[in-house]
This record gives C-alpha cells, structure tokens and sequence, in this order.
C-alpha cells in the first residue's frame, strides 16, 4: 500500500516583494465549532483550559501557538490546537486539510489586499484583532488582523494558488508603480 504523505497547500511558499512578505503558514489542526442553541457560555467554559472562550462577531484571540477566530454567524474556527470534547454543546467538524494560511505582512499589505477585499482595511476600520469572512477577488477567505501591517488570511485549499498569483501580482504592480 502506498504511504500518503500529509503537505500543505502551497509547500511553504514564500515571497518577499519591496519588503512586504507574502508566506504559506502551516496552521496545524483547524477545528469549526458551532455551539447548538443556548449552548454558547458552555462552549466558553469548556475553551477555558485553552486560554480561550468561543469569540465575539469579528474577533480573534491568540493563547500561545494558537488561535481561535471567528468565521461566521455562531461559529467559529479553533487553529493550532485539539479541540476539547465539546459533545452535546457544539458541532465539531474537523476542517484541517480543507483550508490554507497565507501571513501578508509589510508596507505594501494593506494597498495590495485593498485591490481585491471590499472592505475598509485602514487600522483605524480593521484594527489588530479583528477578524472579518469576505471576499479576496472571488474567493471566500477568513480575514485576520495580526500586526499594523500584517495579515492572516484563511482560504480554501482548492483556492490557494489563485489567491497567491492574484496577491503576487499586486504587489508587484505596487512595487512597479513605486520604482
């Protein structure tokens, strides 16, 4: 029988582009939790061991390697960490291979996401710790807040070389326009 070897989406890839770094991140395990009706302070209380409780509307919280963020209407996405035994309180569905990390971090972050996210990205709109489900282009994707100029973006894997060409490819347009 053939050995399945488990690689992330993108094999680590990284690009550095007028000090801007675009960079796959491996995120490790990545678990959704939907809390069922009336269940959600339960569902806080059982996160507590991990430094966490289940997030407010577009936010996220770091507790050592990992981090749980928001992901939509009552659900959100545990990275980096084994979900606790969360039965009879949430849905547990376990979305690891499903999903790719991208860090977007640098001068040229928020000019180049601004090309394709229709959102206001500025710091003073989108500030550290904020977390947002919109579009990249055409693409779904989680959108994190991690730095002043740096990102965390979450798209599915089937989607991880589109999302690459299209940041890729602005902020080399940026950097072009800068030369």
């Amino acid at each position: 029988m053939p050995e399945l070897i488990a690689k992330t989406a993108l094999a680590g890839k990284k690009l550095v582009v007028a000090g801007t770094v675009l960079a796959e991140v491996d995120h490790g395990v990545v678990s959704s939790i939907a809390p069922y009706p009336g269940q959600g302070d339960a569902v806080s209380n059982a996160l507590k061991p991990l430094g966490f409780g289940f997030p407010a509307v577009n936010s996220f919280a770091v507790s050592g390697e990992a981090l749980i963020a928001w992901a939509g209407r009552e659900q959100a996405f545990l990275i980096g960490a084994d979900c606790p035994d969360l039965s009879g309180l949430a849905a547990v569905t376990d979305q690891s291979g499903g999903w790719v990390s991208l860090s977007l971090q640098g001068p040229l972050a928020v000019d180049a996401l601004a090309r394709y996210v229709p959102m206001d990205l500025r710091l003073s709109a989108f500030p550290v710790g904020a977390a947002a489900r919109t579009p990249l282009y055409h693409m779904s994707m989680v959108l994190l807040r991690v730095a002043e100029d740096g990102f965390r973006l979450m798209l599915f894997r089937s989607m991880a070389r589109t999302a690459w060409h299209e940041i890729e490819v602005a902020l080399k347009t940026l950097a072009a326009r800068a030369a």
